[in-house]
């Protein structure tokens, strides 16, 4: 295991400041991201979460730990760091008493065979050390659970790799949050203008065309302000998986940019 760093470090180095300023301003429950988590998670379906327990590992606004519960699940756990993305997951949730939302780092998640599913959507790729959030999504989960993770891909994201993450990093992940949102403003513009004319060469594109202006801007947003974010091949995601311990690992090419996958924890 990595030396990680701990929940308050992580705080200070990484982009969990950021994210809370996203799903604090936007912590509206859209009926269009029950599809996005559906997609995200193609190898569950809705029958494999009933009466199934679950930790949800950087549940944002809480928005994917409440499809399972509608789906019947038994209740769970689902952690993250910044208040205001806590505050909007309480609230999300507040429908679901078995769920707990608990201020805890996927580094210092320390829950023991206790879980059926492990998942994290959209957060390993975030992380300076995402095999340790792995080991401890593994340990979390029963002997023969599971654990599944959506992360980027660099398949199709060669121009974000190339032109669109370095100014990222030099400059969007640096300026004040609140600034980075306004500026948003103006590549969604542009984006939302695009798919009007025609942009779909991409299954994504072809997704968010659906999407309206607001919820376009959450995603731009999103990818403006981490400071951290990794793009990762099939055969990376497949070897952070095995290298956890986990067997029958499976992905799947979501939206043709992005990997989901899934894994069992040995049962012995």
């Amino acid at each position: 295991m990595s030396n990680a760093p701990s929940s308050d470090t992580a705080v200070r180095s990484g982009s969990t400041d950021r994210f809370g300023y996203e799903w604090g301003r936007y912590a509206e429950l859209k009926p269009i991201y029950e599809e996005q988590f559906r997609r995200w998670t193609p190898f569950l379906t809705p029958e494999d979460w009933r009466g199934r327990s679950f930790v949800d590992v950087g549940c944002g606004m809480g928005r994917n730990s409440h499809w399972p519960m509608s789906y019947g699940a038994a209740g769970g756990l689902a952690i993250d760091l910044d208040e205001r993305s806590l505050a909007s997951a309480r609230t999300t949730l507040s429908g679901h008493p078995t769920i707990e939302v608990r201020r805890q780092s996927a580094y210092d998640l320390d829950e023991r065979d206790r879980f059926d599913i492990a998942f994290s959507i959209g957060v390993i790729h975030h992380l300076a050390h995402p095999e340790t959030a792995l080991a401890n999504m593994v340990r979390a989960v029963k002997p023969g659970g599971r654990v599944a993770i959506w992360v980027y891909g660099r398949e199709n994201n060669g121009w974000i790799v190339r032109f669109a993450d370095p100014l990222r990093k030099a400059l969007f992940s640096r300026l004040p949050i609140g600034m980075v949102h306004w500026l948003s403003w103006f590549p969604t513009a542009v984006l939302w203008l695009a798919l009007r004319l025609g942009l779909d060469r991409l299954e994504y594109f072809r997704l968010i065309r659906r999407f309206d202006f607001a919820h376009l801007r959450s995603i731009v947003f999103d990818q403006m302000l981490p400071k951290i974010a990794n793009y990762w091949r099939r055969d990376e995601v497949e070897a952070l998986m095995k290298d956890a311990g986990l067997q029958d690992v499976r992905l799947a090419w979501v939206n043709e940019i992005s990997w989901a996958a899934i894994g069992t924890k040995p049962a012995s």
